[in-house]
Formats: C-alpha cells, sequence, structure tokens
C-alpha cells in the first residue's frame, strides 16, 4: 500500500521539534495563528493516530484533507 499525503491545519501555532511525534509531517506556521502539518503517512491507522495526538494536544482541528496521487510525493 502507497502512503499518501495528507494537509492537517490547527489552531495554534506548534514549533519543528513537534513533527517526529507528528509523523514526521512538515510544520508551516502562517500569520492567521494557524498550523499546518503535511506529509505522507503511510496508512490510515498512523494518519488516526496523528489525528489522537493533536486531540490529546487540545489543538482545535480546522481541516484535514489527502491531496495528490501517492506517486507525486516519492
Amino acid at each position: 500500500m502507497e502512503p499518501h499525503v495528507y494537509v492537517i491545519r490547527v489552531e495554534g501555532h506548534l514549533s519543528d521539534s513537534w513533527s517526529p511525534w507528528l509523523g514526521d509531517l512538515a510544520i508551516h506556521r502562517d500569520e492567521s495563528g494557524q498550523t499546518v502539518l503535511s506529509g505522507p503517512l503511510p496508512d490510515e491507522p498512523a494518519l488516526h493516530g496523528v489525528l489522537a495526538k493533536i486531540r490529546d494536544l487540545g489543538l482545535p482541528l480546522l481541516e484535514m484533507k489527502r491531496v495528490g496521487d501517492p506517486h507525486d510525493h516519492a
């Protein structure tokens, strides 16, 4: 099974140090006070794990979407 690329937007800013704990997703902070996590995850259980960690941090989830074809990001 090929990994899919996800984009997850949360309210609040996360430092880059959270990336390994959040599936090694790239962390981008914007000026509106939101953080965008993006990158490939190997499967749905990994996605659910990241979403559970976001919940455990108390960060409001604003958006989650799967983007592109996994072959585009290999």
